[in-house]
């Protein structure tokens, strides 16, 4: 329903409108973020400034957009309620060495690894949580100062406000796609809501975002290893999320364009990113999946687009803070409304009885553990357990085939994968007992995966020869015959037939 445009190509025009279309959606969001992380709202709106710009010029991805996030913000919570806003400032430094270290050893790499299913469940998951994030706009404070639901006309004009707006980013774009519907919606419904002297909250009713430059200052923290290890947690959990939710975010812009972003540098420039923000009084940040779609949705696809929301964002801090306060809430929610129903992978509700059970169980989990946690643990937890149904479901691909020769040997010709998960279902299917005096096992067909599998051939061996029985093991790797302990005699070289492969061990690093 709600289609990308089809444009791969960066155009100056549709970059600057684009970039100022997400600097208006980036205001809201960064405000609550910094509420969220419980500091003041200039601390998030710096941060979307500078890491959205020093992203923008330096990162592994033109067009994606990168500020102040809700799933680091969580994380920072305790730490500032404890140790205070100077203590998230070096926290912040640290993430980004760390980051910027993980681009230096090129760790970007492994976000490949990711399955599609965990993929499913990532989007979903954080469709949802922007969706439950926008529900926050609906409650006004109450005689007591309490947030409570909006009621009747208020609620009503808040609703019919989203609807517009949603309904002018929908059809605007039949008419002519020169100028982003998205932000033409904002303007209309603004200017509608100023000229016919609406009451309905504005961005001014939750928090003042005039202000001035940053400022570099070392975070007033004391310079000791006990500091180092406070900060050096939050830190760790800070990068591992600032770079998932980032590479997930550069997957899904990557498939969105048909063009391909890099990993690598992505790392670096958020790493470089962070570190600067940390000295210039900002929370920190990664990739916004939400303002990421709302740019390659508007047209964005150069560094300009980013470039240009992140100095509009500065401009209104600076010059148009009062222009900006005005803005209805309800015109940036119906964006962010329309990016839900943009980023929901409608179509895996069609798949989900299509697909293996186990790939249908790791989207509903992603998606869930997204929204009760944070995507960090939860693209981990997708990760294991796809990893673990691998192993099971390849555990039952090794096969061992047992014949006689024509000089009365045993002969065992295995083939499958030899791994931790099949070890056990290897060893079972051995007749040792019945088998002859000689026997003869072929690796020819199967491949050692790892110090597992070298374990169960010694094991196995072991076996035969407490039975006084002779054992000859062909086709082997050289690593294999290194690594073997008790059958390491045993084996029968062929340098011309036996096969070259590394195995996944530490024992040879």
């Amino acid at each position: 329903m709600f289609e990308l445009h089809a444009s791969k190509v960066a155009n100056m025009k549709n970059d600057v409108l684009s970039g100022l279309t997400v600097a208006l959606a980036l205001v809201p969001e960064a405000v609550a973020f910094a509420f969220v992380a419980g500091v003041d709202p200039l601390v998030g709106l710096y941060a979307a400034f500078m890491v959205g710009l020093i992203t923008s010029i330096f990162g592994g991805r033109p067009g994606m957009i990168s500020g102040a996030t809700g799933a680091m913000a969580v994380v920072m919570v305790s730490l500032v309620a404890i140790y205070g806003v100077q203590y998230l400032f070096a926290t912040v430094v640290l993430t980004g060495l760390i980051q910027i270290l993980a681009g230096v050893f090129k760790l970007g790499k492994f976000i490949r690894l990711v399955p599609h299913p965990v993929m499913l469940g990532f989007v979903n998951g954080l469709a949802i949580v922007i969706f439950l994030a926008q529900l926050g706009q609906f409650k006004v404070p109450n005689e007591a100062g309490e947030l409570v639901w909006m009621q009747s006309s208020g609620l009503y004009i808040m609703a019919s406000l989203i609807i517009l707006t949603m309904a002018i980013i929908h059809f605007f774009p039949k008419l002519t796609k020169s100028v982003p519907s998205t932000l033409v919606a904002i303007v209309v419904v603004s200017l509608l809501v100023i000229f016919m002297g609406i009451d309905t909250k504005t961005v001014g009713d939750v928090a003042s975002i005039a202000g001035g430059l940053p400022t570099f200052s070392i975070p007033e923290v004391p310079f000791t290893f006990e500091t180092f290890k406070i900060i050096l947690p939050f830190a760790l959990v800070l990068a591992a999320i600032g770079l998932i939710e980032s590479l997930l975010t550069l997957t899904l812009i990557d498939e969105l364009t048909g063009t391909r972003g890099r990993g690598n540098k992505e790392c670096i420039a958020q790493g470089a990113a962070n570190t600067v923000t940390g000295f210039f009084g900002g929370m920190g940040g990664c990739a916004m999946i939400g303002q990421s779609m709302i740019n390659v949705n508007s047209g964005g696809r150069g560094r300009a687009s980013g470039i240009t929301a992140a100095l509009a964002l500065l401009a209104f801090i600076l010059f148009a803070s009062g222009l900006i306060e005005q803005i209805p809430l309800a015109a940036l929610v119906g964006v962010m409304f329309i990016v839900v129903i943009g980023t929901f992978e409608w179509s895996s509700f069609r798949i989900l009885s299509k697909v293996p059970k186990a790939d249908a169980f790791v989207i509903i989990l992603v998606s869930g553990v997204t929204v009760a946690t944070d995507l960090a643990v939860a693209v981990i937890v997708g990760v294991i357990v796809s990893a673990l149904v691998f192993a099971w479901e390849h555990a039952k691909h090794v096969m061992v085939k047992r014949t006689i020769a024509d000089n009365g040997s045993t002969i065992y010709e295995v083939s499958g994968p030899l791994f931790f998960g099949s070890v056990s279902s290897f060893l079972e299917q051995f007749d040792m007992d019945n088998d002859s005096d000689d026997v003869v096992v072929e690796f020819r067909h199967s491949r050692v995966a790892d110090h597992s599998a070298i374990e169960a051939i010694d094991t196995l061996a072991e076996r035969y020869l407490s039975r006084g029985k002779t054992i000859h093991l062909k086709h082997l790797s050289k690593e294999c015959r290194i690594l073997l302990k008790k059958a390491g005699n045993l084996v029968e070289v062929n340098v011309i037939e036996d096969p070259d492969y590394h195995i996944a061990t530490d024992k040879l690093a």
